[in-house]
């Protein structure tokens, strides 16, 4: 009898223990210390966007599992530094962390002449938070219609097309010379100051074309005002399964994702990232977070410390050699 009470008991306390957010049975030392202090996420760009949407949803998910504040703090300017610079001078202690995109991790080294940071150095790889493909849209009213006939036009008509991008050095507009360079074409590059410019100029029907985000100018595509030639991924996406990639229309090798990630600063104690990885990894297995996520048209990628770190010097060491040889600079 007596034991049968004691296994009642122990069944009772664990239940009520499974049954409270953030009580864990046997506290590892990382958690006992990330559930000491709130959290900041910074993100280096204004709210709103898929940066801003990704810190949100950490932060509330370190709240619920820590029984703890976690703030968003918004950083914007200087291309994202400065909210970069916020981090690597925060204490290295897993409770201030840095949401950001690709392109300051792996290109901007590169192309920026006085990049103020050393992003293995500075910064410590916690986890790959979501990824969305670039699609390839067209004006409706382009003389072309698919990519091999974009393709056959710009090698019989060479610099007379003309694709538009968001800026020099952007991912977009890399992506429009990893195509150029794989299909042997000329085509002029329009940069704009910012997404909304070139989006509207390729609505418009000024430039033909461009590389954007998916989420971007997905409800343009549903609505007809866009064609979407391609998505430059190695597999199509579920956001939009019948847009075919580019390798499917004899155009390999242009894989440009835009990829959203998750650091701390350098000096984060090992097992403190190794914690906040498998907690990101739970909160977006969440089917709720994965329903939000495709609604911005994300999904998850789960790529976490020393492989998302690795990732990250094999991203730059490829863009670097496209900027090079393309001999793309910012002046």
């Amino acid at each position: 009898m007596t034991h049968r009470r004691t296994l009642l008991a122990l069944t009772k306390a664990l239940t009520v223990a499974l049954a409270l957010p953030g009580l864990a049975l046997a506290q590892s030392a990382a958690e006992k210390a990330l559930a000491q202090e709130r959290f900041t996420l910074v993100a280096p760009f204004p709210p709103g966007g898929p940066i801003d949407t990704l810190a949100r949803i950490v932060a509330d998910g370190l709240a619920k599992r820590y029984g703890q504040a976690a703030v968003v703090d918004n950083a914007p300017g200087a291309a994202g530094n400065i909210g970069m610079e916020k981090v690597k001078r925060a204490k290295p202690d897993g409770h201030t962390l840095l949401v950001i995109p690709a392109g300051n991790l792996t290109i901007n080294p590169t192309l920026m002449p006085k990049f103020p940071f050393s992003v293995e150095k500075d910064f410590a790889p916690i986890a790959m938070l979501a990824k969305t493909p670039n699609v390839l849209v067209a004006n409706p009213g382009a003389k072309f219609k698919s990519v091999p006939e974009l393709v056959a036009l710009a090698k019989k008509q060479p610099d007379t097309l003309s694709y538009a991008s968001p800026g020099i050095g952007s991912g977009l507009h890399l992506a429009g010379e990893l195509f150029k360079a794989q299909t042997d074409t000329e085509i002029l590059h329009v940069a704009y100051k910012g997404t909304p410019p070139a989006l509207n100029d390729v609505l418009g029907g000024a430039v033909p074309m461009m590389f954007s985000n998916l989420p971007t100018v997905l409800p343009h595509i549903r609505s007809g005002k866009l064609l979407a030639l391609a998505v430059t991924d190695t597999s199509r996406t579920p956001v939009a399964p019948e847009i075919p990639t580019l390798a499917e229309q004899g155009v390999p090798g242009v894989v440009v994702t835009s990829w959203y990630g998750l650091l701390a600063p350098a000096g984060t104690p090992p097992d403190v990232l190794e914690q906040l990885a498998r907690d990101v990894q739970g909160i977006l297995a969440q089917p709720a977070v994965r329903e939000q996520l495709k609604a911005q048209g994300m999904t998850e990628w789960n790529l976490q410390t020393a492989a998302f770190g690795a990732h990250i010097r094999d991203e730059t060491a490829r863009w670097a050699k496209v900027i090079k040889t393309r001999n793309i600079t910012m002046e």
